[in-house]
């Protein structure tokens, strides 16, 4: 059954006929595996990860039936890997956000959930913090210790607040995307919603629309216009772009600017932002 009649353009095809991932008795070398590619993928939000990084202590566990796969998923979310890719270089309340995608495979709801998780770390250390994910009745009701994590956020659920299928989307970017590979990079993706207690917009991934639109500043007015449209069509498309180190561009959390630029010279205005350290959010027509 499909997520939405607009699974397409938002991306979540990929889910809508999916069948849960989960280690049942007898299962076989190729089920084992399975379930090993499929928390990876959960848990690092599709992040590659080298041979060498594989947790291959807990993977033994886990094949010699030693391991559930809840505890499975306790070892990669408490192991350095996890860490270095999501704890370390990332805003507080951003891990938050992603230990909710990750382990209950759902956005945070409200303020008071990010609130006693920074308070919980804050006095019990990052061990706790993760436990308090999979140790929760939320966990056991929804995947107990076999199913694999999934994107339960997607789907209306008893328990689920229907706030929570808008804010996936702030957090999913598309199937073939990375946590650690997006625009915004280590900041929070809700904060901003949290706070005023309201809704995000759902915004589709890149790649899924007509342009590949991010969601940057839609306010954003271009400040140029560089050069006129004349040749290929009179075609002139708006670059707006985020993260900007030129001289007179202040470094400013989420800010972005925009330009209208002709087609002639759009190839070369996206290298000279490429130089720039800038990241183009999206290209439309003007």
């Amino acid at each position: 059954m499909a997520i939405t009649a607009a699974a397409s353009r938002l991306g979540t095809s990929a889910f809508s006929d999916a069948s849960r991932v989960e280690l049942r008795p007898n299962y076989t070398r190729a089920d084992i595996e399975n379930v090993i590619r499929a928390v990876y993928r959960q848990l690092l939000g599709n992040d590659y990860i080298m041979a060498s990084e594989r947790l291959t202590s807990a993977e033994s566990l886990l094949r010699d039936g030693n391991l559930t796969v809840r505890e499975f998923v306790r070892s990669i979310a408490k192991s350095e890997l996890y860490k270095s890719k999501f704890f370390y270089n990332n805003f507080q309340t951003r891990f938050i956000e992603l230990n909710y995608k990750h382990l209950l495979g759902r956005a945070p709801y409200d303020e008071s959930e990010v609130i006693y998780h920074l308070d919980l770390y804050h006095s019990q250390g990052y061990d706790a913090e993760i436990d308090s994910y999979i140790d929760s009745v939320e966990y056991q009701a929804s995947f107990g210790d076999n199913v694999v994590p999934y994107y339960r956020g997607f789907a209306t659920q008893t328990g689920q607040k229907t706030v929570g299928f808008n804010r996936m989307f702030r957090l999913y970017r598309g199937y073939a995307n990375s946590d650690r590979a997006q625009v915004e990079g280590n900041n929070p993706r809700l904060a901003r919603e949290l706070a005023r207690n309201g809704a995000s917009s759902i915004v589709g991934p890149s790649g899924s629309n007509e342009n590949w639109a991010f969601r940057a500043s839609n306010d954003a007015v271009p400040q140029k216009a560089l050069g006129n449209a004349v040749g290929e069509g009179d075609r002139v498309y708006r670059i707006e772009v985020t993260g900007l180190l030129n001289p007179g561009y202040p470094r400013v959390r989420r800010s972005s600017t925009a330009f209208l630029v002709p087609y002639e010279r759009l190839s070369s205005k996206l290298q000279q932002i490429v130089k720039q350290g800038g990241k183009v959010v999206s290209v439309t027509p003007a």
